[in-house]
């Protein structure tokens, strides 16, 4: 299936405009493999006909189906070890230190699903057993209801298990149901989840003491990613911590925040003073 220019251009710009995702030319592929099933369901013959039908109708459904569509939903738990084992070895222990851990607010954004935010509460739990939802908790977050659906919903195939789950922590903190696993409620509790578009005005979030942003940076433009990093900033306490994945960085996007290598991680904080 051939890709016309018109059509690629209608479909990237839209899905650059809802979710800031940025789909290079030379890649008519992905698009094609990404949207195929879409363009079955609704029973269109090829991606001008969704081109036609987008440009008809820019915010409806089937626009919020090809973002969905095309956004990314690589994961697994304990992604990046060594930012875990910083956690544990660094993070918390500071926080631990200034009395504020039991009240500790953690954001995984473009959370996926799911895999992320719960190997936080793993984390949470075994580091501050006396956390509560009432007290601190991750609030997990990504652009398709689909995720965010799969995250409440905290059920894992095997395969999804084995990709990354330490035996212990299965053991300790999944419950099986036939032949898939589910979080023990819990850690359900401690992981609230909504939907949030990164690019779009965030409302009614709190304050954290770390920010787990990672591998979403990459698909975005330099001015997104800016954006987005300053908001960022604003959203974190000046002694969090932000957590980025391994190929992003904040270098030539923004001085507010000062690099740090704890435990082999690289993770980033506030810079004193502010920055600019």
């Amino acid at each position: 299936m051939t890709v016309t220019a018109s059509a690629f251009t209608t479909i990237t710009e839209l899905v650059r405009s809802r979710s800031g995702i940025a789909v290079a030319a030379g890649k008519e592929y992905l698009l094609q493999s990404r949207l195929q099933p879409l363009l079955h369901d609704h029973e269109l013959a090829n991606l001008e006909e969704l081109a036609t039908r987008l440009d008809r109708d820019p915010s409806g459904e089937l626009s919020d189906s090809v973002v969905d569509a095309m956004t990314t939903n690589e994961t697994l738990f304990f992604r990046e070890p060594k930012q875990f084992t910083a956690l544990r070895k660094e993070v918390i222990p500071k926080l631990v230190a200034t009395g504020r851990a039991p009240r500790m607010k953690i954001w995984s954004a473009a959370c996926s699903s799911g895999q992320e935010p719960y190997s936080l509460a793993m984390l949470l739990s075994e580091c501050i057993p006396e956390i509560t939802r009432r007290s601190g908790h991750v609030v997990a977050t990504d652009i398709s209801p689909t995720m965010v659906a799969r995250t409440r919903d905290a059920l894992y195939s095997q395969l999804e298990i084995n990709r990354g789950l330490p035996p212990e922590s299965l053991s300790r903190s999944f419950q099986r149901e036939g032949a898939r696993w589910r979080v023990a409620e819990p850690l359900r509790r401690l992981v609230e989840s909504r939907v949030l578009n990164l690019v779009e005005p965030w409302s009614q979030l709190p304050t954290f003491d770390f920010i787990f942003l990672r591998n979403v940076l990459i698909y975005f433009d330099q001015d997104t990613k800016r954006d987005v990093l300053e908001r960022v900033h604003a959203q974190l306490d000046p002694d969090g911590f932000l957590f980025l994945g391994g190929s992003e960085s904040t270098v030539n996007l923004t001085d507010r925040f000062e690099r740090l290598v704890l435990c082999g991680a690289t993770v980033y904080r506030p810079r004193r003073g502010g920055g600019s």
